[in-house]
């Protein structure tokens, strides 16, 4: 039996301030199916509080990983979808839960470890936190009252994926593990930063980014590469256009042989039809009429 995509989802608390939500959001995954838990600087844990509100779920929560970054927490991650209590100026519109868990689940039925990422209870997701995430989604709670528990989001989000896992969908293969040694796989986030740390690099040095200010124009550049999902190889090819601006080839162009000169029309043989007799008769099968 192969195993459940939810196996490769990663739900990853950034900054969480009460203990309490951590406990409460282990017991939200294990109801769900779901046990990978990372969280980026908590400011308590371990505690008893996070035990006492995990309830059944205290080895979940024992197995959780503590990161000091959100980079290093995502870094393995191949599809990262970062939640946000409120629409940014910059971006695409943020995904319906529905719509996030489809997109995570289809990343992860292809091999890849993907992640859920939610901010601190009070603020949310920073903005450089939010630009470490491929597309964003959000609640669409009620507008005089958005304030949602981080539990509860955490809640909605695993059912949505717990959902969706019961009609898996079929996986294409070019994006298998297997195919072309997994060529065609999609880059891990590490990937997709060292690719924009390259195309930045490589604007500066061209003129195109100011490098005072290089940040509304860089953000821009990431939704769009996001948006567009390169596998591992259409990264690298764009990676080589890069490395092809910074140090340019001088190619010597292929030599062509001597063109080939065409018949002239005095030489070529050319069928004319005969000639009418002297009354401008024409020509039948038996001579002239």
């Amino acid at each position: 039996m192969a195993p459940s995509p939810l196996n490769s989802i990663v739900f990853v608390l950034v900054g969480t301030q009460h203990p309490g939500n951590i406990g409460s959001a282990a017991r939200a995954l294990l109801v769900m199916g779901l046990a990978r838990l990372r969280l980026v600087r908590p400011h308590r844990f371990p505690d008893e509080h996070a035990d006492a509100m995990a309830s059944g779920a205290v080895d979940l929560l024992r197995r959780a990983e503590v990161y000091d970054s959100l980079d290093a927490a995502v870094e393995d991650c191949a599809w990262v979808v970062g939640t946000s209590a409120r629409v940014r100026y910059l971006g695409d519109e943020p995904l319906l839960p529905e719509a996030a868990a489809r997109s995570l689940l289809d990343a992860a039925g292809k091999g890849a470890t993907v992640a859920l990422v939610f901010g601190c209870e009070r603020t949310g997701l920073t903005n450089e936190e939010a630009d470490r995430c491929h597309r964003l989604t959000m609640v669409p709670a009620n507008p005089e009252y958005s304030s949602l528990n981080l539990a509860a989001a955490v809640q909605i989000y695993a059912w949505e994926l717990r959902r969706a896992a019961i009609t898996p969908q079929p996986v294409a293969a070019r994006s298998d593990e297997t195919f072309m040694k997994g060529r065609f796989r999609a880059p891990t986030m590490e990937q997709m930063e060292q690719f924009f740390e390259h195309l930045e690099r490589t604007l500066i040095g061209t003129g195109f980014i100011d490098p005072t200010n290089p940040r509304l124009l860089t953000r821009r550049l990431r939704t769009l590469f996001n948006r567009a999902r390169p596998d591992l190889n259409e990264l690298n090819i764009l990676r080589g256009i890069l490395t092809s601006v910074e140090k340019p080839k001088h190619r010597t162009p292929r030599t062509k042989g001597p063109a080939r000169t065409p018949p002239s029309a005095s030489s070529a043989s050319v069928r004319r039809p005969p000639p009418p007799d002297a009354a401008g008769a024409p020509e039948t099968a038996d001579g002239p009429e």
